[in-house]
Parts: C-alpha cells; structure tokens; sequence
C-alpha cells in the first residue's frame, strides 16, 4: 500500500546532518516502552544475535525486586523485512495475534500487517484528520480489554485541536471498512505545524498515558492548566485517574517541549523520550509532578525545582522518537540521527553510555515496539518529507536485540 506524504518540520531534521558529541548522565531514573523475512532484500544484514526479552509493558513484581544492571555493550541485528511499500508510518499497535496497526501520518488511514505474509490491508480512515508538518494520525494504542472490547485508540490532530478518540475495531469485516466511527475521549491538546507530541501507551496500571508537544507555544509547558507540553495519564474513558498530581487534572507530568516515546521497564517505572531545541535531547524517568523544565532549562541543569534526564544527545545525533524497554536496556528510534540508540540501565540510572546501531543504515527511524516474541519491530520514516527514501521505503524490520 503506498501513502503519500508531506513535508515535516524542520525540528525533526534531515540525515546527513554534522555529528555531535552524545552524553549519558548518571542521575535518578530508570527503565521504559517497543514480518515476512525478505531473504533478498539487500538493506537486511543476517542474524547473528541472541533473542531479546519481551518488553510488554508487566506489572510490577512483588515486593519491588530490581533487576541487576544491563552490560556496558549490547547487540542489535536486523534479521528480516515485516513490510514495504509503507507512507509516513507513525503509530504502531501490537495485537494479541501478532498482527500490526499502523498509522499514516499523513493520510488518516489505519492499515493491518500480517507480520508472517507482509501483506498489508487497509483497516480504516480516521475522520477528520488534518495532516500538515508534524499533524496528522500519530500515535496508536490497543486497549487492554481488546479481547472483549475490540477497542482501539487514536491520537490525532484536527483543524482545531489534537485530540485522542477510540474506535470498534472489527477484522471480519471488508478491508477499508474495519473502523467504527471515533468516540472522542480528550479534545483541546494544543496543534500547530510543530511540536505536536503524540505518542500513546497503556501502562502497567491500566491506565492511558499520551506524550503532548506544546505547539511551538514554550509557555504552555510549564502552564498546568494547558495540555500542551505534558506527559497525561487517565482512565480507558479520558476521564482523571485518582492519585494524578491535581485532582480533576490529566496531566501526570509538565514542562516537556516535545514527548515522542513513552515505556515502562519491569519494575513499572515510565521513561519517556523528547525533543530538545538546538542542543540537547533527552530520556527522562517519569515521575508524577515533577517538572521536567522547557522552556526554562535543556538537558541537565542541576536546578532545584527540575528533574534532570538520565541520557542526553546533541540533536544531530538524535531527534528521538519512540522507546521501548527489552533486555533491562531502553531502546530509542531516531529520526536526524537515523540511528536505534541502546541506553543501559542500573535501576533508576544509566548503566553506561548509550550505544548506537544501525547508523545511516535504514535512513530516518521513527518507531521501535516489541512483538509477542520478544523481538523489536522498527519503522523507518523516509516518506515523510526530510528523509530521502529509497526502493521499498518505507519499511518495518525485525531486530533482534541483547
């Protein structure tokens, strides 16, 4: 299936870029979120790896037991092709079975992937999205109740707003008509050409947690009435989770300029990736309340009042989109970089440096999960308008990782 694609905000940076120094801080934080081999396709180096670890996001195990830390090195090899021909994929959703939702950006369609076949079939079109920049349908989450409740759930922007709304999804019925009509659940997030955030995950606790961007407007991170620039937690019907920091309130967390990756690791704990400006993006460790600084300071500060990140990188070398948590690393796409970084951990730390892979390799990557096996499915992002696609573009590869 092809997609047609727009041009994106130049935060989000072309490859090719200069390369810049990369920095690991050792500060209070810790772990976070993720078909058809192709044989012949000469962009997929062969296995040589060891399996890696299912990162669905568990519970956290009794009695709060830490896992040791990650090594200093790690492995990362990309061992097949799920699927080609893709649009400005964004969001990803694994389901029980192993196949894949993946949205376009760009056009609002909802597409599934048969990780087994490659073969691709159009789902759905969400109504009402306005693509445009960094706007369009972003991030997708499948509810916890699938089993029962066959739900679905979109972030996506409008003429007015970005907005998070869930849909009936029904597989028996004909390709392009899967989708049920959107319920909206949260309206009013802050849009613009940039800075849209997007990205959505269930968390261990059931709950609904979505990455906002603050719309090129910096004072609306550290505004806690706005929903811009805020990490949001609520129940599967939008409503405020008891224990949120404010009563009545979505936001979990403020002062963010551009969330783009949410996880948890084993013990629960939420980390998030971000954009920076010109000079620092980071991970963070995600705790309820606390700042985490835009506009005010960028990367590691030491300021009383704001939460530091546990890894930082000059934009060049990163422009971080989403996270996943395997094998007691955090794994983090990114798209000027067009590299997968790996960031060991040791609890609430960085265990070492980040360490990169696939450099340049694949071009742009925008989205990294974990499939029912325990490997990392990862999407490149060449189509859509800074990359500089290539045959087959653009595509999900299979990595195993250790």
């Amino acid at each position: 299936m092809c997609w047609k694609s727009v041009p994106q905000d130049h935060r989000e940076g072309s490859v090719g870029r200069r390369a810049a120094v990369v920095t690991a801080a050792l500060a209070s934080a810790a772990l976070l979120t993720t078909g058809c081999s192709s044989a012949g396709d000469p962009l997929t180096p062969p296995a040589t790896s060891a399996p890696a670890s299912s990162s669905a996001a568990p519970a956290p195990p009794p009695g709060g037991t830490e896992a040791p830390a990650a090594p200093a090195k790690g492995s990362a090899e990309v061992v097949g092709t799920v699927a080609t021909g893709l649009n400005t994929p964004w969001g990803v959703a694994v389901l029980r079975d192993g196949g894949l939702l993946v949205a376009s950006r760009d056009t609002g369609r909802i597409a599934r992937v048969d990780p087994d076949t490659g073969r691709t079939t159009l789902a759905g079109t969400v109504p009402g999205v306005s693509s445009g920049g960094e706007g369009g349908l972003l991030g997708l989450a499948v509810s916890p109740g699938f089993a029962t409740d066959h739900l679905v759930y979109a972030y996506f922007t409008t003429d007015s707003d970005n907005r998070i709304a869930r849909m009936l999804y029904d597989p028996a019925k004909p390709a392009g008509e899967q989708l049920g009509a959107p319920d909206t659940i949260v309206r009013g997030i802050p849009h613009g050409a940039i800075h849209n955030g997007g990205r959505i995950a269930f968390g261990p606790d059931g709950m609904l947690y979505a990455g906002t961007g603050e719309s090129g407007d910096r004072g609306l991170a550290q505004d806690r009435k706005s929903l811009g620039g805020k990490i949001l937690r609520m129940t599967p019907d939008g409503e405020p989770v008891h224990g949120n920091p404010q009563a009545d309130s979505l936001v979990y967390s403020y002062g963010h300029r551009n969330v783009q990756g949410l996880t948890w690791d084993a013990q629960g704990r939420l980390w998030a990736s971000e954009f920076g400006q010109d000079t620092w993006d980071e991970v963070n460790l995600i705790e309820p309340g606390k700042n985490y600084g835009w506009p005010v300071v960028e990367g590691l500060a030491h300021r009383a009042g704001y939460a530091d990140p546990i890894a930082t990188w000059h934009t060049d070398e990163a422009s971080p989109s989403g996270i996943v948590w395997a094998k007691g690393s955090l794994w983090m796409a990114s798209l000027r970089g067009a590299r997968l970084w790996r960031i060991p951990l040791a609890g609430t730390k960085a265990a070492a440096k980040p360490q990169a892979f696939l450099v340049g390799t694949y071009g742009r990557l925008r989205t990294v999960v974990a499939d029912p096996d325990g490997d990392l499915l990862l999407t490149t992002s060449n189509t859509d308008g800074r990359g500089e696609p290539r045959k087959g573009d653009d595509r999900i590869l299979r990595l195993k990782v250790g």
